[in-house]
């Protein structure tokens, strides 16, 4: 039978051991440390529990407000999409630690191995894959494969071995922070992001509920990370009222790619999730995206399993892949190129935040996964509103600082 190594267990790479499973290839999913708990916001769109048939007792909350606040501007607003629905509407709040242990334990009921080891090596040849891996005892092993799965994230092993450059980083700070009943019911139905310097240069800060704590965090773009620790101090003394008699029960830090890779298949290798760069820039979203890729790509490969080349895996996955999202990542890494980096930008952002269509938009290709064009009315009306806006949030803040050297003199 042929067999299929997946590197890394998390969403992704379990996703993909699912598929192979149904698919009937033999599948081994390869985890460095299975008790590891990757730190993340855990935001899920409902779309991922109906394409996975994922139960809903995985979910900590439905979150139904959103938040955005910057130093000058807040905007609260509901998650409502172009056909609202209690069904659909909400972003779903997950812990990793759970989420992810669910998924790969359903691919090991279906018949996938799991194996806990740290990758060492891969060679591949035109016959197949052998890949060796350290146990905890240290002692070395081999797997043979005919084809490998890189899910092993941001410092990926498998990339590594490829001789793929690393992607540039972001980094996520985050606390899990255990309030007080009076306060937690605040947050029970709302998320929230907070932009400004102090919080986050070129990304954004965030509070979103889980089951019995809040996740605040903050993202910090490349050449920024040394000051991370100090932007999540910020924020918690912003938010001081909001998060009074909170007590600090995990604090999280990990990195994230800041660009898709050129090629994300290579012979007999397909890479998925943050080891491929599918990291959203704007949002710094990931877990969809790990699962659909691995989704994806395990399926060109089972397609492709009597010569699972380059050419043949990237007309199966790469190709397909950007053709359906290459304009939600280029929409997206334009918004972030507009929306984070200066306190114009900020407050532009924030207060387009208002507009009906705006929101709208948002949560269509949120939810749906999908950039639905809006009627050229439509287009023409958000045009002209961010056009006004921009302007008059340049004179505004361009008067406030002439206001503040007159003083400063």
């Amino acid at each position: 039978m042929s067999r299929v190594l997946v590197v890394g267990a998390s969403v992704g790479g379990s996703t993909a051991a699912n598929v192979l499973r149904d698919l009937g290839l033999e599948t081994v999913l390869l985890e460095r440390d299975l008790n590891y708990v990757k730190p993340c916001g855990g935001a899920v769109p409902p779309l991922a529990f109906r394409e996975w048939h994922l139960p809903e007792s995985l979910i900590d909350r439905k979150v139904t407000v959103a938040v955005v606040c910057s130093p000058r501007h807040y905007s609260e607003f509901p998650v409502a999409s172009s056909h609202p629905s209690p069904e659909t509407d909400y972003i779903a709040m997950v812990r990793r630690e759970r989420f992810d242990r669910y998924i790969r334990e359903r691919a090991v009921e279906k018949g996938a191995e799991l194996i806990e080891g740290k990758l060492e090596r891969l060679e591949v040849g035109p016959r197949g894959v052998r890949a060796y891996y350290e146990d905890k005892r240290q002692r070395t092993h081999a797997i043979e494969a005919d084809a490998v799965i890189g899910a092993d994230g941001a410092y990926s092993a498998v990339a590594r071995a490829l001789g793929l450059e690393r992607l540039p980083m972001a980094v996520a700070y985050q606390e899990r922070i255990r309030l007080p009943e009076h306060l937690m019911a605040h947050w029970e139905t709302r998320a929230a992001l907070y932009l400004g310097d102090d919080v986050s240069p070129d990304l954004y800060a965030w509070v979103f509920p889980k089951y019995d704590h809040v996740a605040a965090g903050i993202g910090a773009g490349a050449g920024k990370t040394q000051h991370a620790r100090q932007l999540l101090q910020n924020l918690k003394h912003k938010l001081r009222d909001q998060l009074a008699g909170g007590v600090s029960v995990k604090f999280e830090a990990h990195h994230l790619p800041m660009h898709p890779r050129k090629h994300l298949s290579y012979d007999r290798v397909a890479l998925i999730g943050d080891a491929a760069g599918l990291v959203q820039q704007t949002s710094g979203e990931g877990i969809y995206w790990a699962m659909k890729s691995g989704d994806m790509a395990a399926r060109a490969i089972a397609k492709h399993l009597d010569a699972p080349t380059a050419v043949h895996l990237r007309q199966a996955y790469d190709r397909p892949w950007w053709r359906a999202y290459r304009p939600t990542y280029w929409f997206l890494a334009l918004l972030q190129r507009i929306s984070y980096n200066n306190d114009w930008q900020r407050e532009v952002f924030a207060e387009m935040c208002d507009d009906r269509d705006v929101q709208r938009l948002t949560f269509d290709s949120y939810l749906n996964k999908r950039i639905e064009p809006a009627p050229w009315t439509v287009q023409m009306k958000i045009a002209g509103h961010w056009l006004s806006t921009a302007v008059r949030k340049w004179f505004e803040l361009r008067h406030t600082s002439a206001d503040v050297q007159v003083q400063g003199a």
